[in-house]
């Protein structure tokens, strides 16, 4: 709370389509693929942990409570992996702070990780935090206890992201599994590729999304090419029920890759 109106001492407790699998980040990409319209389109979700980290010390600076000395405090946000480790939260692209009314500016919103809010007052509140994903969307809203009981505290919270772009899927990777990352046959095969992917001419993060947006013939088209021109190494997988057919883009062969590409160049979907 700030120092220019008094207020109550508030201690509340936070309690706390068409799908595609994009596996792009420098040295990964699949692209799952609809073959047909299905009526329920298959929904992806992830769960990671949100890491909020307060500090607080006292300055010196006159207080309108005189039993309450004022403080200088700070939220900062990371991510945290399965092991506890901590990362930028970069899947975010603003994080919105709610503070209590009484601050000149109660709604304070940040662009850069880790998304530090500093402020300075007497009391304690609890406030909502608004993150998003987009710059217009994507939102995920936890709420935060801010209190003065230590110098410095830290609270997890759980976020879920519904159906992640291909672009935060890359972000999420860093933090843990996403959909299919596990399968011993794709790892098998993208560690036997792995100089491959080093070395590789095509931008197969363009790729994948190119071929998202291709219309229902052009995907059958690049379908067949695939079944056509695959070799040994390339892994495919057939969702016969959902109507998909997932391909790992790092395990095609040279032409084959290349067959795509200028496929969808002619089609105007990459330049």
């Amino acid at each position: 709370m700030t120092s220019s109106k008094a207020e109550s001492r508030s201690r509340g407790r936070t309690r706390s389509q068409r799908r595609v699998d994009d596996r792009s980040d420098t040295e990964e990409s699949s692209v799952g693929l609809k073959r047909k319209r299905a009526s329920s389109p298959s929904k992806m979700q992830l769960e990671r942990k949100v890491k909020l980290v307060t500090e607080q010390r006292n300055i010196d600076k006159e207080s309108p409570v005189a039993e309450f000395p004022m403080k200088e405090w700070t939220v900062k946000i990371f991510l945290t992996d399965a092991e506890g480790g901590e990362h930028p939260a970069n899947c975010f692209t603003k994080v919105t702070y709610n503070l209590h009314p009484s601050f000149a500016n109660p709604n304070q919103t940040f662009t850069e990780p880790p998304f530090t809010c500093k402020n300075e007052g007497w009391g304690e509140f609890e406030m909502s935090i608004d993150m998003f994903t987009t710059e217009k969307g994507g939102k995920t809203t936890v709420f935060h206890d801010l209190n003065f009981q230590s110098p410095r505290y830290e609270v997890l919270q759980t976020v879920t992201f519904k159906n992640p772009s291909q672009a935060l899927l890359n972000i999420l990777r860093e933090t843990g599994p996403v959909s299919t990352e596990e399968d011993p046959k794709v790892n098998k095969v993208r560690k036997a590729n792995d100089g491959k992917k080093r070395k590789t001419q095509w931008d197969f993060e363009k790729m994948a999304d190119a071929m998202t947006k291709l219309d229902e013939d052009d995907l059958l088209h690049v379908i067949q090419m695939i079944h056509d021109h695959k070799n040994d190494e390339t892994y495919t997988k057939n969702d016969m029920e959902m109507g998909e057919f997932s391909v790992d883009l790092f395990t095609l062969p040279d032409n084959l890759s290349r067959m795509i590409w200028e496929f969808l160049v002619d089609q105007k979907k990459v330049v």
